[in-house]
């Protein structure tokens, strides 16, 4: 499936052409929308799965408005704009606190983390509740990329998220 993170003001004006272009899922930045909860029912009658993204600057408890609505959250763990910027690290804290906000509303919603996503923080943020992992740098910087995803899937699916994975 194809997943489309806009990161750009007025999404609602470019979603229906990511759809169209084979988008299966799309998030918008809760940020870059005045009504999100149009865009994100948008998203979902076009026929893709509605995502919501948050910058590291926004408070987690922004997403409460619509915790039970959202088909998955993407935590940005750098702030959005260029590949390649250090990982913040009480991003591990937000996916956790995401997770337990979805969990306060029966919402088992997947959690995407996107920034910074290397080998040697993959495994901490599985075990916060992230479960779709954005690796640019850490895949496309390395001489051997095959190699680079399978050390970051190997870290993501270490023992103690194997039960995890599998309880899903």
């Amino acid at each position: 499936p194809l997943d489309v993170h806009l990161m750009i003001t007025e999404p609602d004006r470019q979603i229906e052409s990511y759809v169209e272009a084979g988008a299966a899922m799309v998030s918008v930045h809760l940020e870059a929308t005045t009504h999100i909860h149009r865009t994100l029912s948008l998203i979902r009658a076009l026929g893709a799965t509605a995502g919501l993204a948050i910058n590291p600057g926004t408070p987690v408890a922004a997403v409460e408005a619509v915790a039970d609505q959202i088909d998955y959250v993407v935590v940005m763990s750098f702030n959005p704009g260029y590949a390649g910027q250090t990982f913040i690290p009480n991003s591990i804290e937000r996916v956790g606190a995401v997770r337990s906000l979805l969990d306060s509303v029966c919402n088992r919603a997947p959690i995407e983390v996107d920034g910074g996503v290397t080998h040697s923080n993959a495994s901490s943020l599985v075990n916060a509740g992230a479960d779709i992992l954005v690796a640019a740098s850490a895949i496309y910087g390395d001489n051997d990329p095959a190699d680079a995803t399978r050390r970051l899937r190997t870290a993501a699916l270490n023992s103690d998220n194997q039960k995890k994975v599998a309880q899903k």
